[in-house]
Order: C-alpha cells, then structure tokens, then sequence
C-alpha cells in the first residue's frame, strides 16, 4: 500500500476500536441485552459501535421512552466499567500516543469519563489531556458535536484536524464536522474514511517545523 501524508494541526482520537480494543466486552454486554429485548444480536452488533448506548437503543427500539433508555443506558455503563476482561490496546496505540506528547491532540469517545478512564487504565495507555466524553456533549454520534468541541477546545479550525475513527456513526461524525478521517481496523473501510489503516503500527506523526503535524498513515 502506497503512503498517504496528511498535514493537520491537530489529531481527535476516538476510543473504542481506535486505541483500545473492547470488542470482547461489548460484544458480551450488547448480546445479553439483545436476548432481554427479543433482537437478533448479529443485527444489534452492526448498530451499537461508536454510538452512547442510548442512541443505540433509540435506533434499536425506536417506540421506546427516551428516559428509560436513559436509565437502561446507565445500568449498561456501570456493567461495562466493571467489566475489563479482554480489554487490550489496538496495536500501535502506546506507541501513537507517546509520539503525540505535547503535539496537539484530544480523546472524543462515545464512553463517559468513569468508562473511558477504566478502559484506557485496562489496555495500559496515558489518557489525552482534553477529554471529550459522553458527559461534554447533548449529542451522540454520528452528530459531528463531539469532534466540534474538540477542535474548539484544541483552538484549532475543523479543517484542520484529522480525526482516528473505527466505526460508521464515529466517520460519519468526523465527515460531518469538516474534518479529514483515518479509518482503523476491519470496521473503517466501509464508511468511506480518507484512508484506513489495519491499525495503529502503520501510523507515524513528525512535528514540522512550522507548528503543523505530518501523518503518514500506511
């Protein structure tokens, strides 16, 4: 695969499938509530990645009240932040991370900060220090929102952030919000990023003299 170069001033990462694999554990929370809720669990899968849990369930049981998808949503996040097993990072992912020590960069997860924090603790790698998390934004995913608040909190224009994203609802965010997207991971290819990488070991970032960040993915 030919390298792509992308010139940024500032990189949004997504969580979930982008640095950290949680798949094992979503995977076995999201069937038991598809077995609770009479769904085909191989349908709810294709629907719940990237998305706060009670967007999903807004999607997955459109006639049910908003509030007690609330309250579901809330039991679920409690069952996931104690549930570290099979958690590990993507490839790559410590490695991305610390290149990106002081070079502008923000974590904008689906997860609230109780979650995030314990996934990222789980797979061993540093938390960003600007967090976007559940608890920053009024809307979930694919709604650009989270990636906005970002870039605005990074002072950084939409244009010129690229954002790291595994999931259909997250590259719809991303593309939403004016912004350039890497797809990681066998998820990304079909949503239609600006490039994809397998995972995190086929990205390198280099500071340029001139403040700008250079990403080549591949």
């Amino acid at each position: 695969m030919t390298a792509t170069v992308l010139t940024a001033h500032a990189l949004l990462l997504d969580m979930d499938g982008t640095l950290v694999n949680s798949d094992a554990v979503v995977e076995r929370i999201w069937r038991r509530w598809s077995e609770r809720h009479g769904l085909d669990g191989d349908e709810v899968m294709k629907v719940v990645h990237g998305r706060q849990g009670h967007a999903s369930m807004a999607v997955l049981l459109p006639d049910r009240p908003v509030q007690q998808n609330l309250a579901d949503n809330a039991r679920m996040l409690a069952e996931e932040t104690a549930d570290m097993d099979g958690v590990v990072e993507v490839p790559g992912a410590a490695a991305f991370l610390a290149s990106l020590a002081g070079l502008p960069h923000a974590l904008v997860t689906s997860a609230d900060v109780a979650l995030s924090t314990a996934r990222m603790a789980a797979a061993g790698l540093p938390l960003p220090e600007v967090r976007i998390t559940a608890e920053s934004v009024g809307a979930s995913k694919p709604d650009p929102e989270g990636f906005l608040k970002g870039a605005a909190e990074l002072g950084v224009a939409p244009a010129d952030c690229v954002v790291f994203e595994d999931s259909g609802a997250g590259i719809a965010a991303g593309r939403a919000a004016g912004m350039r997207v890497v797809g990681v991971g066998p998820r990304a290819g079909v949503h239609g990023p600006d490039t994809v990488v397998a995972d995190l070991t086929e990205v390198r970032v280099e500071a340029a003299a001139d403040g700008s960040l250079r990403v080549r993915v591949g």
